[in-house]
């Protein structure tokens, strides 16, 4: 194999300066499952704090320190259930701010063990109340301190789907300008709410589609049960196309597929958007359908089934 004479690259300012900009990947095995239309998936989890969360994290930070809330002197504080608080710690490790995150005791360890390693304090919620016991012990948290903390709000904090209405939604135009169908999972929302914005501003033939996990008691972690939780302010259910229900082994299933079909190695609600493509691309021949592949397999593998 002859490889092309190396382009010369700039080196980065910073490690921020790695966050988005992912490649599309073609899923030419995982398409056999759906004849006559074409699976796109966006690698997130190749981005420095391997997933899609370093975009918001990162968009957040930022105009925060921009207007004036988060200062030196107080700590960044918010509720997680690990990727967004991977990015929260990474982005303020690199920007010289302290963090504290709330997350269920539950959440797998090496999500605690990477936060703590950029020197993230942590606060565990009850593991039987989910991300919404998260959410309600850092508001108590803030409240009780409120010059102490500056709450950073990912569920209601309207940077976050615009990290992906900047970024996400104009990179897979550039690189698939003929999407017609965009697919991706319900956690915080915003990925798919600020994607199917700046594609819907594109062309608002593209049909953007919500996966919702089918229980609450789902095992997609990262992915929300809206019906039984609460809300984040920045969804907004009618700016979607079609929603679809995902089960926990459809997720799980998938994310085997990808590891064995694929050669990528990838968390169950990656594998779930994926078999949401999957399900999207099946119902409309002809399609060509991208969805997001969330994180990679190293941060559930002591969970996983291989």
């Amino acid at each position: 194999m002859q490889y092309a004479p190396l382009k010369p690259r700039r080196p980065l300012a910073s490690i921020l300066d790695a966050v988005g900009n992912t490649p599309l990947i073609r899923l030419r095995s995982i398409e056999r499952s759906a004849p006559h239309s074409r699976i796109y998936a966006k690698a997130e989890f190749l981005n420095p704090g391997g997933s899609v969360k370093d975009r918001p994290a990162l968009q957040m930070v930022q105009e925060a320190v921009a207007d004036g809330r988060l200062t030196r002197d107080r700590i960044l504080i918010d509720s997680t259930s690990g990727n967004t608080g991977v990015a929260y710690s990474l982005v303020c490790a690199a920007m010289g701010y302290r963090c504290t995150l709330v997350m269920p005791a539950n959440v797998s360890q090496p999500r605690k063990d990477i936060t703590r390693a950029f020197g993230t304090e942590l606060v565990f919620s009850s593991e039987l109340e989910g991300s919404d016991g998260a959410i309600m012990l850092v508001r108590k948290m803030v409240a009780e301190e409120p010059d102490r903390y500056f709450f950073c709000d990912q569920y209601g904090n309207p940077g976050n789907p615009r990290a992906h209405e900047l970024g996400t939604g104009p990179e897979i135009l550039r690189d698939c300008p003929d999407v017609t169908h965009f697919v991706a999972g319900v956690g915080t929302t915003g990925t798919v709410m600020g994607t199917s914005r700046a594609l819907k501003k594109y062309d608002r033939r593209i049909r953007c589609v919500a996966l919702h996990p089918d229980d609450a008691m789902h095992g997609l972690e990262g992915l929300k049960h809206l019906a039984s939780s609460i809300v984040p302010r920045i969804w907004d259910a009618a700016t979607l196309d079609e929603h679809l229900t995902i089960t926990t082994d459809e997720g799980w299933d998938m994310a085997d597929r990808l590891a064995r079909e694929e050669g990528l190695m990838v968390g169950h609600s990656a594998g779930a958007n994926v078999a949401g493509a999957v399900r999207v691309a099946r119902a409309n021949p002809g399609a060509v359908v991208v969805t997001v592949l969330c994180d990679g397999a190293s941060r559930y593998l002591p969970v996983l089934r291989w």
